[in-house]
């Protein structure tokens, strides 16, 4: 099963030249100890923007050339979502925007964490979804850096 986390801004913002627009401590928190022992499927940019590799973790890159550091590369997208979009173990989407869209229809969790702040310097977007789509339970909610933040657990209906 494939779960996406991000942490987005009021209008979905996730990113500006390859670098998040939101660290919040809790959010970066919350994404250590859910993805942790968990495989995390990325693409070349994030994989790019890490300072390695994601410790405690099986570290999946989607890319048309492989990836020697990387635990998994994945080159043929659909193949691999195939494979895996029925498991019982439950597969982390970190990103970026292309990555998260690509998944998006095959995601049967979403967690979010939702800033209540925009950022018009963004280059980079999560995918708009159909909230109707999902049920939606709040895992917590606080303020950091003046920034209001709730993190959300979407699980899709079915």
């Amino acid at each position: 099963m494939f779960s996406i986390i991000a942490a987005i801004g009021k209008n979905h913002e996730l990113g500006h030249k390859n670098q998040l627009i939101f660290r919040l401590k809790d959010d970066m928190k919350f994404f250590r100890e859910t993805t942790n022992g968990h495989k995390v499927v990325m693409g070349h940019k994030t994989w790019d923007s890490l300072p390695g590799k994601l410790k405690n973790r099986t570290n999946i890159v989607v890319s048309r050339h492989e990836i020697p550091e990387a635990d998994q590369t994945i080159t043929d997208l659909q193949s691999y979502v195939n494979k895996n979009k029925d498991t019982d173990e439950e597969i982390f989407v970190i990103g970026g925007g292309t990555v998260y869209h690509q998944f998006l229809p095959y995601a049967k969790t979403l967690y979010l964490t939702e800033v209540d702040a925009s950022n018009p310097a963004a280059d980079t977007f999560f995918p708009e979804f159909h909230h109707d789509d999902y049920t939606c339970e709040t895992i917590k909610a606080g303020t950091e850096n003046e920034l209001k933040y709730t993190i959300n657990k979407y699980t899709r209906k079915d």
